[in-house]
């Protein structure tokens, strides 16, 4: 309101703004519609990270690259997923950023040494909650609702697969079986 009322008794000053609000306003509806919706909800998801412009390690991180990676690796036998790898790094032992110090994202570190996951991490844990839900329904057979959600889960699970086959991430006669589901998560 205070930049309105300032903005109409210069008119050179007011077109000036018209012009900034108006660039603002169209890179703000850029935005909106770059962003792509979630499957089954309204949401748009407009919060990201916002990871630091210099792609160097900061000046007070003095770990090694060959530390990190072997940190990497002994975290992962323990059997922890990459996201829970990188996380604990940040929170534990004062790493801003895999990527910075080594050069290569944690998957990737994991995946040189043999130690990657065998199916990806969000497929991994959609089939997890979709055999959770189907417990869930063996013991209340009469919540349609969840039994609703089971079809919502199990359609993202598919659209998933679908995706990590054309990405050659999934063997591709790899397929989602409901009956099978539970070994693949055990």
């Amino acid at each position: 309101a205070n930049l309105i009322t300032v903005c109409s008794t210069d008119p050179i000053f007011s077109a000036k703004a018209l012009h900034v609000s108006c660039c603002l306003g169209s890179s703000l509806l850029d935005r909106q519609a770059a962003t792509m919706g979630r499957m089954h909800s309204k949401g748009k998801g407009m919060s990201s990270s916002a990871l630091p412009y210099k792609r160097t390690p900061p000046s007070w991180c003095k770990t090694t690259p060959t530390e990190v990676t072997e940190h990497i690796c002994k975290l992962a036998k323990k059997g922890m997923t990459p996201s829970q790898i990188g996380v604990l790094l940040r929170d534990s032992h004062g790493i801003p950023q895999v990527t910075s110090i080594t050069g290569s994202k944690v998957l990737r570190i994991l995946k040189g040494h043999g130690l990657g996951p065998e199916i990806p991490e969000d497929l991994y844990f959609l089939i997890k909650k979709a055999v959770s839900m189907r417990k869930h329904l063996e013991r209340n057979r009469k919540d349609k609702d969840g039994k609703f959600r089971l079809i919502l889960i199990e359609s993202r699970i598919h659209r998933l697969a679908r995706y990590y086959k054309k990405a050659k991430k999934l063997p591709p006669t790899w397929k989602y079986e409901s009956s099978t589901a539970s070994a693949l998560v055990a």
